[in-house]
């Protein structure tokens, strides 16, 4: 009766257990680690931190780093179903990632297969009705313009507390991406992307002067330049 009670605790105590060690781990996505340095992530990708483009300057710095797989292999010699990933980086640490797949890598499968793969490395998904942006750096000053990436529907999510995963396709692509980012330092880099571009545009009357101001030197310039030049050579 005791090894009876006890083999029962034990099944319990394993079936307890049992989410906690097969719980999946959605701070990284492959190699790459949330909350990298922008250093290590270029390390990572063998490529240079002077290749990342500077999105904002302040309050804080946010930059992009784009990967482009060019038909590399992975570890395991097989040609990866990645064509592109873009690395967003919050003050200099990993916030963002957009995974772009190859569309002649994935043509013919559906959303449900993809799901089914994704599902199989991090846990089972929900479907919620929610909308995402390609990339929260998607928000930036073009001149004096402002550009906001457009929203799209998420199609599948795994996420915990901290991290979300958002499966999506174009409705104008057949073309999957994956978009997954660090909730804290998603929404940090948010806010300061906010913060940046209402600084851009409260600048944007002293800048226009700035600018009128350097043309009207150049010009007063030129025609300083052409007035002693044509004083030297004036004949009466």
């Amino acid at each position: 009766m005791i090894n009876t009670r006890s083999f029962a605790s034990s099944i319990l105590v394993a079936a307890f257990l049992a989410p906690l060690i097969y719980a999946q781990d959605l701070s990284r996505y492959r190699e790459f680690q949330f909350g990298a340095s922008l250093p290590a992530v270029t390390k990572q990708v063998q490529m240079k931190p002077s290749e990342a483009k500077a999105i904002h300057q302040r309050p804080v710095v946010i930059q992009e780093l784009e990967w482009q797989a060019q038909d590399r292999l992975t570890p395991t010699r097989q040609v990866d179903s990645v064509k592109s990933i873009l690395f967003s980086f919050y003050n200099g640490e990993l916030f963002r990632i957009l995974v772009a797949y190859d569309p002649a890598r994935t043509e013919g499968m559906t959303a449900d297969d993809i799901i089914e793969d994704v599902s199989v490395k991090y846990g089972t998904a929900t479907k919620p009705v929610a909308e995402i942006t390609l990339s929260s750096t998607s928000l930036y000053s073009d001149g004096e313009k402002i550009i906001s990436n457009r929203s799209e529907k998420v199609l599948a999510r795994w996420e915990d507390e901290h991290y979300s995963y958002n499966l999506i396709q174009s409705p104008y692509q057949t073309s999957f991406n994956l978009v997954m980012y660090s909730k804290r330092l998603d929404a940090l880099a948010r806010a300061a992307i906010v913060e940046a571009i209402r600084l851009d545009e409260q600048e944007v009357p002293q800048r226009e002067l700035a600018r009128q101001k350097k043309k009207d030197d150049e010009e007063r310039a030129k025609q300083e330049k052409a007035r002693l030049l044509n004083k030297k050579l004036f004949r009466r």
